[in-house]
Parts: C-alpha cells; structure tokens; sequence
C-alpha cells in the first residue's frame, strides 16, 4: 500500500517537475521579450501566425508565445504571472485541471493559455459561472489580448442572434456554461444556416470547473415547447397529500434502523425519497374514488401524487428553491446558493411546486432539445479548467472528461489555522454559539465571514445577529446582484458577512492591513456539506497569498447530514454530556465517511445519468449531423430519391408474402403504393408488376414514382427546391422531438424491468435503438408521403392567360385556311 502511494505520490512529482522545467523556458526568454518595443511585442501575434500557417504548431511557438503574453500583461494591467501562474496555465495548455488556491490569481493565470490556442484562430471560449464573471474577465484581461491585436467577445443571455454570432466570431469569447449549451442546442434547431450562432467548439477553459462539470453535470440543458393541460392534476394531488398524516417511526436500540409504525407516507432520509404508505394509499383511493390505484388507467394520476409528496416533504422553501415577488418559483443552486431564473425542475415537479405553493402554475412542455453539461463538454476539440477545489473529483473528472488534476503549488505558504469542528447535539445550541463568536471576533474589529448552505440559515443567523446588534450583510439567493460588491468588502475592519456556500466564487476578499493585524480573515461554516470540497472552498476564502486567518465548523447531530448518516450512534455521546460542546475525532471521523459515502452517491448518480444519456448523444449525434448536412446543402433532391428509393424497399418488405422465396404480395404493394398517393395518372397497377422477380418490382416501381416526380415538378423545380428542403427539415425535426419526449418515458420507467432480472440500462440501450430506427423510418416514410401527394397547380396571369388565347387562336386561322 506504501508502495501504491509513493507512486501515486511521485506520478504528481514527476508532472510537477515537468511544468516546472517548462515554466523556466518560458521565464528563459524574459529578458528577450521585455527589450522588445510596444509596436513589436504587438507583431509576435502576427508572426506566431503565419507560423501556424506555414505549418508548424502550438507547440512549437508556446514558449515564445506564453513569454508574449506574459509581458503584455505585465505592460497593460500591471501584473506579471508568477512560476506557479506560468505551471498553471501550461497544465491547462495540456487539458487538465489546474488546482490552485484561493487568491492564487486564476483568472490571470488563464491568459497565456488562452492567447496560444487562439492563435489557431477558431476561437477560444472562456466559460464562467456568472455573466457578471463573463463581463469581468472579458474587460480586464481582454484588455491584455486586445493590446495583441487579437478580438474578444461576451455571449450574454440578452444577446440578439446577430449580437451573439459577432461575439462567437471573436478569437476570444467570455460565457457562461448555461448559454453556451443553449446556444449549441437552438443552432442546431435552425431552418437555415444563416441563423447559426457559433462557429464550432475548439476549446474551452472553465474557471469553477468543479462546479461547471461535477455540480451542475445532474440538471440536464432543456428547451421546452407545446404546452400539456395538466394543471387541475397537481392541485388534486397536491390537496390530496396536504391531508396525509406525518410518520412516525421507531428505532432500533442495536441496529439503529428506523421503522414506519404509523403514518400515512415514508420518507427515506439518505436517498430522499418519498412514497404512500399502506394507509396512504387506501386514503388515495377514497379521495379520487377509485377502486385500485396501481391500475394501469392510473398511472398518471400515480405520477402526480408522488411528485406532489416529494414538493411537500422533500423540497423545502428556503433551501431548494424561493417564491419571488413575481410569485414564481425559482430555483436556488444547492452548491452556490444562487437564484437560477429560467430553470425549471423536470418532470411535472416544478408544476407540483407550485401547486404547494399556490402560486400560478406554468403548464408542463415537450420537451424540443436536450443535452447534459457532460455530454456538450466532451464536443470540445480540448477541454481544459481551473478551481481551487477539484482533487477530491479527479477519478470523476479522468473516467467523464479525460482530464487530469494538477495540484500547483501557492506562491507563498497557507498559513490559515483549519481549527477543530465545535460539535453540538442540537441545532439552537450551534447556533447560539457561532453567534457568540461572531460577537467576539466582531468586538476586536477582525473580520468575519460566516458560511451557510441554506438562504433559510443565512436568515436565521442573520435574525439572531441583529437582536445582538452586530451590522452585517447577507449575501444569498436573494441579492446575488451585489454579489461582487459584498465580496469585495469582507476583509474589512469589522465586517460581518453571511454567505451561502460559494456565493461570491470568483472573487477575491482582500484584508487591508489592519484587518491583518488582527488575525485575517475569520471563516465560520454553519454546518458541514455533504461535498467536502464545498467545505473545502469555503475555508479558501481565508488566507489567500500567505494572509493570515482561521477556519472552523460548527456541527449539531440535527445537521442533515449527520441525521441521513450515522445522527443515532453518535446520539450515545451526548446523552451522558447534555448540552456541552465536544470535540471528538469520533464525529469528525465520521462526518468525513458520510462526506465521502455521499460523493459516491452522487458520484454515481451522475455517472448513471451519464451512461443514460451516451445514448441519446450517439442518436443526437447522427441527427444533428444529417441535420447540418441537409442545411449546408443547395438543395437535397439527391437525397430525396434516396429517400424515395428506402421507402420502396420498406414497403416491398412489409408485402413479402413468402420470406423464404422473397415472393412479393403484389396487390398488397400496389394497395401501399395507393395510400402513398400514386393514384390517378401515377398509379402502379397488378397487371404492371406480374411476373417480375423482387429486384425487377424495386426497380420498376422507383422509376415510375421518381420519373412521375420530376415530371410533376419539372416547370417549377427552381421555385420548389427550397420547398423540398423544408419539408425534409421539418419532418425530421417534429420526428425528433416526439422521439424525445418518448426515450425520456422509456427511462422513467425502465427501471420496472428489473424486477424481471434484465439490467434496464441494456434494455434502454436495445429498446433506444429500436425506436431510434423506427424513427429514422417513419421520417423517410412521412417526407415520401407528403411529397408524393403535393400537386403544383399552376396559376396563369391576365396577361399570360391572353398571350395564351391568341396563340390559339392563330393556330386555329392556320388550320382554317389550309
């Protein structure tokens, strides 16, 4: 074991050294580079481009260039990237994770890498959390890139298309992660290519990437359209579960296994999950009248009742979500405590929140397109991030994104104090201690920044730190707009500032001298979250560039989670103590375990949602580019008769009247050809196809349906192309999003088919496919179909109709006087 971690251990050593010797060939070039005048240092951009031009690549000018950038930057902001800046950027050069502390200098650390690769000139993308970030960054260190001539660009939400595709057409485009996988997904809704905003996915560099590719990797991107009526089903289900009566339950003395003794629903704690109990379920019965629940009439009705229990007994006000002055439920980030206006939880929840909530409910959608962050990262030609949290996730962030984590070392030595949890057996008696500390850090003018997880918690000591008196701001979901501004100032003298989680991530909270006199800057959690690396971020905030500062937790066993893992057995500690506050490496071993069973909980589910959605992607995939190709395409009349010719044989198939001899049931075809539209003038009879072998029937029946096309459209092929092409595009898109909406039913429930023994991922892999070629069918059949019924009925003008009558009537006198 030894061994094993030796070798783990030296792997990083040797990576450090690496970039280390790389960073000196940069800094090599330091005295070169800075004799260089501003007109010259400016021309680098140029040569380095014709470089790339004549053949060599990114690697061949990356030292040049990362000394280029480095002294522009020192030129036009004033700052020069230090070794470990350097070593940062050249880990990200390679598409890894550079981890580096708080105050570190990210953000500047990003620049060589992003100038080099967008050299290349197909764009960089810079990806932040926040378009406040986006706009940030893209004024500070754009400033570095326009100073090389190179253009930068900020997507925003607001953006008009043409807006959107100048800032896509820049070497250098600063957005947030959300947009950037909405604008993918609409570009690829288009019916013309003109309306395309981006110009491909060459590379991105995520700063947070932690919270980019592992938090935000479980919610799904969604564009919805066409509305459901089901809004008087979740005000049903939810009256209905507002009248359940709440468990009870009882816990064993050996085991510590809780169980249901009354009530008339269940709630597992760990999984948060919630169902009808026996009771529960005769008390459905009787409200809705009906005789058995689980009928397969009543699936529906089943569906909304759970979703309503999991609104009213999981999903809690404050902590989930908020009501906002609009009386609209809004979502709140669980990782940064941040409002996330525009989202909307799947599935009929959200509706079934709102129903709770009595506010109006917005009608469930179809879903048009979807994509998961994972699946959208991986599209990248290279992928690269930085946070100063990731190590804990780097088996995730290797086996999704085939990135490594690179731990870079700190310019100057953390000497933060990571203090002791203070443990406490209830919550009030946590709290009222935290309080007492703030009071008295506050009272000697040393700054404090207390970190909650919940805007419900950020208000209650916010509550209880008035009634004592002691100015604060509260930064949560709620007022994330001084989000920057509130930051800013929490290294002052006497400040006291509440924050959820990471909100303020991306922006430093500088001491000023005094503030360091008396210690830095004091971190204060409310309560352990489940990710360690969320804690681990939030002691970050203190001791950036060798600052002095302390961190400490505060911990109630009634904590969430310390009550969904291990709450009871630690119950025996505090019995004999009462009220009295511990600390115990007993607790603190054990919220460490719960931390790390519930990553790996999340770790998999992730992982799971992931193996689900490789599915679609593969199908998104062939769709997209059969889309783009039909976009890019003049005109798809070639592809039309492919088409043609597919849905011949489907329906030739489809009439084998013996299988083994391939005879063909030939009234049975030409009945399908009639229903196809070929009646009249274009119909296929018996008497035509008797006699011929399988091949000979294809045949004739293609030349005779194609011939009789384009003799339909021949005067008016120029006008009906651009017709032709639309109607392939729309048949293939309405197709695509009822398939969709279909493959999401298929995954709600194939998770039944395990009761049968069958593994429901293979089963969602088999079933998937066979409804991703019925589909492919029926878009061929449908786009063979309408067209084959379209008649061109040809209008004549006035004063073609009276060039027409004297043609006649001049041929009728030639016939007259012969």
């Amino acid at each position: 074991m030894a061994g094993f971690l030796n070798g783990l251990f030296s792997e990083e050593k040797r990576e450090l050294n690496k970039l280390e010797k790389m960073a000196d060939k940069v800094l090599a070039l330091e005295p070169a580079i800075s004799k260089l005048s501003d007109e010259d240092l400016k021309h680098k951009t140029i040569e380095f481009r014709e470089r790339l031009a004549n053949g060599e690549t990114i690697d061949d000018i990356l030292y040049e260039a990362f000394a280029t950038a480095r002294e522009a930057a020192y030129r036009v902001i004033n700052e020069k990237p230090y070794k470990v800046q350097i070593m940062g950027s050249l880990a990200m050069n390679l598409g890894d994770i550079a981890e580096m502390k708080t105050g570190e200098g990210k953000t500047l650390t990003a620049t060589m890498a992003v100038y080099l690769n967008a050299l290349v000139g197909q764009g960089v993308h810079v990806i932040t959390v926040n378009e406040y970030l986006a706009g940030r960054d893209a004024a500070w260190m754009g400033e570095i890139y326009r100073f090389l001539g190179l253009t930068v660009g900020v997507n925003k939400r607001e953006l008009s298309p043409r807006e959107k595709r100048e800032a896509y057409a820049c070497d250098i485009t600063y957005t947030t992660n959300s947009e950037l996988g909405f604008d993918y997904l609409r570009d690829n809704m288009v019916t013309d290519v003109k309306d395309r905003v981006m110009r491909g996915l060459h590379m991105a560099i995520i700063d947070e990437v932690d919270s980019v590719l592992i938090d935000e990797s479980r919610t799904p991107l969604i564009i919805s359209g066409g509305k459901k009526q089901t809004a008087n089903l979740y005000i049903g289900a939810d009256r209905f579960v507002k009248t359940l009566t709440a468990p009870e339950y009882e816990t064993d003395k050996h085991t510590h296994e809780k169980t249901l003794i009354s009530g008339d629903y269940d709630i597992d704690e760990k999984t948060r999950q919630v169902m009808l109990s026996e009771e529960g379920v005769k008390k459905a019965e009787k409200f809705f009248n009906i005789e058995n629940l689980y009928d397969i009439e009543h699936t529906q009705l089943v569906h909304h009742i759970n979703q309503a229990l999991r609104a009213n007994y999981i999903m809690m006000k404050g902590v989930e979500y908020v009501v906002n002055d609009e009386q609209e439920i809004v979502i709140v980030d669980q990782f940064t405590g941040r409002m996330m206006p525009g989202r909307a939880y799947s599935d009929g929840l959200h509706q079934a929140i709102e129903a709770k909530e009595g506010v109006p409910i917005k009608e469930e959608t179809s879903t048009l397109a979807t994509i998961t962050y994972q699946n959208f990262f991986r599209l990248y030609e290279k992928l690269a991030g930085m946070t100063g949290t990731a190590k804990t996730e780097e088996e995730e962030f290797l086996s999704t994104y085939n990135m490594k984590v690179v731990v870079i070392p700190t310019n100057r030595p953390v000497v933060r104090d990571d203090m002791a949890d203070e443990i406490y057996a209830r919550k009030e008696d946590k709290y009222r201690a935290l309080v007492n500390r703030v009071k008295e850090l506050h009272a000697k003018g040393q700054p404090v920044l207390v970190g909650t997880i919940a805007v419900e918690t950020s208000e209650l000591i916010s509550k209880m730190l008035k009634k004592e008196k002691i100015p604060h701001e509260v930064l949560n979901a709620k007022n994330h707009a001084r989000e920057a501004e509130i930051v800013a100032k929490a290294g002052q003298v006497g400040a006291v500032t509440i924050a959820t989680n990471m909100a303020g991530r991306g922006t430093d909270i500088k001491l000023s001298p005094q503030s360091r006199e008396l210690g830095g800057l004091a971190v204060l959690g409310s309560e352990r979250h489940e990710s360690r690396r969320i804690d681990n971020q939030l002691r970050g905030r203190s001791g950036r560039q060798g600052d002095p500062g302390f961190s400490r937790f505060y911990v109630s066993l009634e904590d969430s989670l310390m009550v969904r893992f291990g709450g009871d057995k630690l119950q025996g500690l505090f019995s004999k103590m009462g009220d009295e506050q511990i600390e115990s490496k007993t607790v603190t071993k054990s919220i460490t375990m719960a931390q790390k069973r519930v990553e790996g909980f999340n770790f998999d589910s992730r992982k799971q949602l992931l193996d689900y959605d490789d599915v679609l992607r593969r199908q998104r995939e062939i769709i997209y580019a059969q889309r783009n190709k039909i976009l890019e395409s003049e005109n798809v009349h070639d592809m039309v008769k492919v088409i043609f010719e597919k849905v011949i044989d489907q329906t030739l198939q489809a009439n084998i009247a013996d299988s083994r001899k391939g005879t063909v049931d030939i009234p049975g075809f030409v009945k399908s050809l009639e229903m196809m539209g070929l009646q009249d003038d274009r119909a296929i009879h018996v008497e035509d196809l008797e006699g011929k072998s399988y091949e000979q029937i294809q045949q004739y029946a293609m030349d005779k349906i194609w011939a009789d096309y384009e003799n339909e459209i021949a005067d008016v092929k120029g006008q009906f192309l651009p017709f032709e092409k639309t109607v392939v595009l729309r048949n293939m898109d309405r197709n695509w999003i009822e398939h969709i909406d279909r493959m999401d039913k298929l995954r709600s429930g194939i998770y039944l088919r395990s009761y049968a023994q069958n593994n429901p991922l293979q089963q969602y892999v088999q079933e998937g496919f066979d409804m991703f070629e019925e589909m492919n069918q029926r878009i061929d059949r449908e786009i063979a179909f309408f067209l084959l019924k379209v008649r061109i009925r040809r209008v004549t003008t006035k004063k073609e109709d009276i060039v027409q009558k004297a043609k006649q009537a001049q041929q009728a006198k030639r016939g007259a006087s012969v």
